[in-house]
């Protein structure tokens, strides 16, 4: 693939980013285990090239709708860890007020209007926002995230066929981690060729290395420029793998869907060690750095946690409030 311009400091700020996201997971999953984070948590780790990947092309003004595994989009959109840490204590500070816990962080300050544990539930959600967009005038792009298992729902086919139908600012980007929830992807579809579903409705679909946070971004700043430019949406299949099971902190090898040489592999295809590598041979940064980087996270990681424990929770008399459409005040 011809790799697209990037600025100066790119290769950082997404090393960062994608650090960011893994050291916040792994402090969740502690949580979690100890009994002090209750909402289910589903984990994001070792997809982390993706959420970073394409966040990257967006802009701040772009829109993005995120699934139930939601914290690496939150994190890679801009989000703070502090809020997103608060929201899953279920704290008043939190980016959903404490109303949402994981499966449901929404910030659009930051252009992540919502996030559904809904499967496929955002997708026709981001191409109306598409449509908006495009009623608007406006130049801004919608995403839905969601991974191979909305493949198998109607919502997917509609929205899709919809959007070429009226060629809409919205790029489809399927993180296809192998398994839908507890199902093998061979389980669950018939054709487990994702990205080629996009030519029956005559988009783009494309199917690349999801754990290549430079392919990641050169696809999705291509399907970004065209949709800008009025030439409709596109499909991008990520192939990933989540380290972690379906749903919170355990691996899930226990059950029998896959096996420990399975999981092993994938580790070895780490996006962030890759990325580390890639710094490294092209003199970006040097291990010191690298070192300093993960130093400095781990202590923004530590102050979110101290921030969410030391936050109140919602008074009992707002238990009403942001259920309706609210005025301002």
């Amino acid at each position: 693939m011809a790799s697209i311009k990037r600025p100066a400091d790119f290769h950082t700020r997404i090393y960062e980013a994608m650090v960011r996201i893994r050291l916040v997971e792994d402090r969740v999953a502690e949580m979690v285990s100890a009994g002090e984070i209750f909402c289910p948590c589903h984990l994001y780790t070792g997809q982390e090239a993706i959420a970073v990947g394409v966040c990257a092309a967006l802009t701040k003004d772009d829109w993005v709708f995120s699934t139930h595994r939601s914290h690496g989009h939150y994190i890679a959109k801009g989000g703070d860890i502090k809020r997103m840490m608060a929201e899953l204590l279920g704290k008043a500070t939190g980016c959903s007020a404490g109303r949402g816990g994981s499966m449901h962080l929404a910030e659009p300050e930051i252009g992540l209007p919502g996030s559904s544990a809904i499967v496929a539930g955002t997708i026709p959600l981001a191409t109306g926002a598409a449509l908006a967009f495009k009623l608007r005038g406006k130049d801004n792009v919608s995403v839905a995230f969601f991974g191979d298992g909305a493949v198998c729902e109607g919502a997917f086919y509609e929205s899709v066929n919809f959007a070429s139908l009226h060629s809409l600012p919205v790029i489809f980007v399927c993180e296809n981690n192998l398994y839908s929830t507890h199902l093998p992807v061979a389980d669950c579809l018939a054709d487990t060729q994702i990205a080629s579903k996009a030519a029956i409705f005559g988009i783009e679909g494309i199917v690349i290395d999801g754990n290549d946070v430079l392919a990641v971004y050169d696809s999705a700043a291509k399907a970004a420029r065209n949709a800008r430019a009025g030439r409709g949406p596109a499909l991008i299949e990520c192939l990933t793998y989540r380290w972690l099971g379906h749903v919170g902190p355990s691996d899930d090898l226990d059950k029998g869907l896959r096996n420990r040489q399975e999981l092993e592999s994938w580790k070895k295809k780490c996006p962030i060690k890759r990325h580390e590598k890639y710094l490294i041979q092209h003199n970006v940064l040097k291990q010191a750095d690298l070192k300093r980087i993960r130093q400095r996270i781990t202590k923004q990681v530590e102050a979110a946690v101290d921030f969410a424990r030391h936050s109140p929770y919602p008074e009992p008399d707002s238990l009403t409030e942001h259920v309706f459409k609210e005025e301002r005040r």
